[in-house]
């Protein structure tokens, strides 16, 4: 009978930081109150990408606004974006879920070459409802465009490393949704 064993956000915070924290002089940390990104500055020598509590989710998906952002972006904390909490109405969800398809698409590859389930976040769960379905459309696409296309140079490092970790084999067309 083979064991399941729950994942580890430890393992990621140790493969990030093997993959950027001389490279890219970025450093993961568990443990936020609340997910940001925080450049280094005066006190901080490594730029900081916070997710929160121990949650392995929460690290894929900061993991993947880094790898979404350019350099400039990576100069401002949490990379200078708009961000407008839970409670949005249709017209801000939807500026949301635009600015969300990118990274959610690199989350949903990272959660499979770490064979986690994923599951796509309209985040704004007191707010207007919104059919994630065309949401869920567009981050499946955007997958398969990056699969199809190439991923950036970070994404491909840290996918590499998880691949490697995780045992599993490079993403393909089909395995997504």
């Amino acid at each position: 009978m083979t064991q399941h064993c729950e994942p580890d956000a430890q393992d990621l915070i140790r493969l990030f930081n093997a993959c950027f924290e001389t490279s890219l002089n970025t450093i993961l940390i568990g443990n936020g109150k609340e997910p940001i990104y925080l450049p280094a500055d005066a006190e901080n020598a490594h730029h900081r990408i916070i997710f929160t509590q121990d949650y392995f989710s929460s690290a894929l998906h900061e993991v993947a606004h880094w790898c979404v952002a350019g350099e400039s972006r990576r100069q401002k904390v949490d990379y200078g974006y708009w961000y407008l909490p839970d409670g949005r109405n249709a017209q801000q969800q939807a500026k949301f879920e635009s600015v969300e398809v990118k990274p959610q698409a690199l989350e949903y590859a990272f959660s499979l070459a770490c064979n986690v389930p994923f599951r796509v976040s309209i985040d704004n769960l007191s707010g207007e409802t919104s059919c994630s379905r065309p949401f869920e459309n567009a981050v499946s696409e955007q997958l398969k465009s990056y699969i199809m296309n190439g991923f950036n140079q970070r994404t491909s490092v840290f996918l590499n490393a998880l691949h490697a970790f995780y045992q599993t084999p490079e993403l393909s067309i089909d395995a997504t949704m």
